[in-house]
C-alpha cells in the first residue's frame, strides 16, 4: 500500500513525463526492445538509455507498456461484487466490495441522493484504470445501471441516485447487491 505522500509523488512524475514534449521527436526504440527491458530479457545498453531519456515520447511509449503489463499481471480486473451488510431500512452512508478495492458512498443533497464510486488506490488495476480512463458501470442486484461513466484524477465517479426508492431501500429490494465492472464500449 502506498501512502499518500508516494502516489503525490507518484502523480506529479507521471504529469511531468505526461507534458513533456520536443520538437521533431520520434519512437527511437521498438516495442521488442521496450518490452525486454521491461521483463529483464535484455538490459537497455547505454546508448539506448540515452536515446530513451532524451525521447518524450519514447518514454511515454514505454510507460504505456509497463501498465499494460501490469493491469495483465493484475489479471486484467473483470468487476467486483458487494452487498449491504446489515438489515436496515436505512441508508448506508457507504458499503464496500468484497474485494474491498471499491466503495459505493451515498450522499443526501438538496435533489434527492448521489451515488459516488471511489477506487482503493491499493488496488492492482488502479493506476491502470486511472491512465486508460476506461468507462464503468455500476449495477444494482437487478442488473439496473445505479451510475456508468469515468473516474477522474482522484479515482472517483458520481451521478445523482437514478430511482425513486432511497438507495437503502432500493438495494434491499434488489437483492441487496451491487457490481461494479468494465462498461463495454458497444454498451
Amino acid at each position: 500500500m502506498h501512502s499518500d505522500d508516494d502516489m503525490t509523488y507518484r502523480r506529479l512524475q507521471d504529469a511531468l513525463l505526461q507534458g513533456r514534449r520536443r520538437d521533431g521527436d520520434r519512437l527511437v526504440l521498438d516495442d521488442a526492445t521496450l518490452a525486454a527491458a521491461l521483463d529483464g530479457s535484455r538490459p537497455l545498453t547505454a546508448g539506448e538509455r540515452m536515446a530513451l531519456q532524451a525521447s518524450p515520447l519514447t518514454a511515454r511509449r514505454l510507460r504505456h507498456l509497463a501498465l499494460e503489463r501490469r493491469a495483465a499481471a493484475a489479471g486484467g480486473w473483470r468487476g467486483s461484487r458487494g452487498a449491504l451488510r446489515a438489515a436496515s431500512s436505512g441508508t448506508p452512508a457507504a458499503i464496500v466490495t468484497d474485494d474491498g478495492w471499491w466503495t459505493l458512498h451515498f450522499v443526501a443533497d438538496a435533489a434527492g441522493w448521489r451515488a459516488v464510486l471511489q477506487l482503493a488506490p491499493h488496488a492492482p488495476f488502479a493506476e491502470a484504470l486511472l491512465v486508460a480512463r476506461a468507462p464503468l458501470c455500476v449495477r444494482d442486484g437487478a442488473g439496473a445501471a445505479i451510475l456508468a461513466g469515468q473516474l477522474d484524477g482522484d479515482g472517483e465517479c458520481e451521478a445523482a441516485w437514478p430511482f425513486a426508492d432511497p438507495p437503502g431501500a432500493h438495494l434491499q429490494a434488489h437483492g441487496a447487491r451491487f457490481t461494479v465492472e468494465p462498461l463495454e464500449a458497444d454498451a
